[in-house]
């Protein structure tokens, strides 16, 4: 049985290696894309501290995010990719960090709480298929340690379920 643990220490890579190891922990021997998600999205909003948002959004039909499993607020439930930052991160192919997404070009607001958001994209067989989204009411809230951190989450996420996507 899985019990999270507080992790303590004052390094930001160093925080991450131990949620890894979590996350790890949490998601070994399932494989269901939709259950895994919703572990890890339970998992970083409890640990990161800061968040009023923690999800996944996975893409459809070639041209569209549709919500997933999240903690935090409701939702947009559909993003066209291209749009705000979860659809650009899906169009430019990689993390997105927004220190103020009131500066962010079409920034899609479904919490008016939210100052800045940190998007990773989810990656199979070189493709993109969905995205992490971080929002958080502080500005400026992540830094690359948190990209870095969050990207290294989302590796974890993908191979917990490679035979099911």
């Amino acid at each position: 049985m899985f019990a999270e643990k507080a992790i303590q220490s004052d390094s930001k890579p160093e925080f991450y290696r131990e949620l890894a190891l979590q996350l790890h922990a949490l998601l070994a021997g399932e494989n269901d894309p939709i259950a895994n998600a919703a572990n890890t999205s339970a998992l970083i909003f409890q640990m990161l501290p800061d968040l009023n948002w923690a999800g996944f959004y996975f893409l459809r039909d070639g041209d569209e995010l549709v919500l997933g499993p999240f903690q935090g607020k409701p939702a947009c439930v559909r993003i066209a990719v291209g749009r705000g930052v979860c659809g650009t991160a899906i169009e430019k192919g990689h993390s997105i960090l927004v220190e103020d997404v009131h500066a962010f070009p079409g920034h899609i607001a479904c919490d008016a709480a939210s100052r800045s958001e940190l998007v990773v994209p989810l990656f199979r067989d070189g493709r993109v298929f969905g995205v992490i989204d971080l929002d958080s009411p502080l500005p400026g809230r992540f830094d690359r340690d948190d990209q870095a951190g969050i990207e290294a989450l989302a590796a974890i996420y993908v191979a917990s379920c490679e035979t099911s996507l």
